[in-house]
């Protein structure tokens, strides 16, 4: 079984390399859990808000400019332009340009869109530096909401539940990952 964020900041002990590298690792596997959980962590006094928030925000971009460079990959794989139909007059790679704001920023707050969002943007090569720009400002938005919530929860949690803060807290992180998961139900066309 592997280990949960729980455990790796325990066993990264007080060492605050060791804690932002644990928090970035976290982003890569599930974003939103990982920035309720280092909350939770910054409330009971394990990890610095400093590290937490810049390992936050270092991770999730990481793992956006991750998203776009594979899109550039597929675009330059000829198997990957066989199977997706490009338009011939670059309409794609002009649309992405243009747009690269509205979709960084439109993608991080719906549930589910920055997948195919973020590897299009790649694959049809929208600017990078926009592409960044724009993650970058939109994770500092998203991200600081989502914790500065998540610390007031924990906050609450810390206080009112005790030995349980930890089941309050895994059901403040699964109620937003099935928040996240109706929205996108209900924003997808259906079948």
């Amino acid at each position: 079984m592997y280990p949960s964020l729980t455990t790796l900041f325990a066993k990264a002990g007080a060492v605050p390399a060791v804690q932002a590298l644990v928090i970035i690792l976290g982003t890569f596997i599930l974003e939103d859990a990982a920035t309720i959980l280092t909350a939770m962590e910054v409330q009971t006094g394990q990890v610095a808000l400093l590290v937490a928030l810049l390992a936050l925000y270092v991770g999730i971009v990481a793992g956006d400019l991750g998203l776009y460079g594979l899109g550039r990959l597929a675009a330059l794989w000829p198997a990957a332009r066989r199977w997706v139909k490009v338009p011939g007059n670059d309409d794609g790679q002009n649309w992405f340009g243009r747009n690269v704001f509205r979709i960084v920023f439109i993608s991080r707050f719906i549930p589910g869109a920055r997948l195919p969002l973020y590897t299009a943007c790649g694959f049809f090569a929208a600017p990078v530096r926009r592409f960044a720009l724009a993650a970058v400002a939109a994770t500092l938005i998203w991200t600081t909401l989502l914790f500065t919530v998540s610390l007031q929860v924990g906050h609450f949690l810390i206080t009112h539940l005790g030995a349980w803060k930890w089941a309050g807290m895994g059901g403040f992180a699964l109620t937003i990952i099935l928040v996240g998961r109706i929205v996108a139900n209900l924003r997808s066309p259906s079948r």
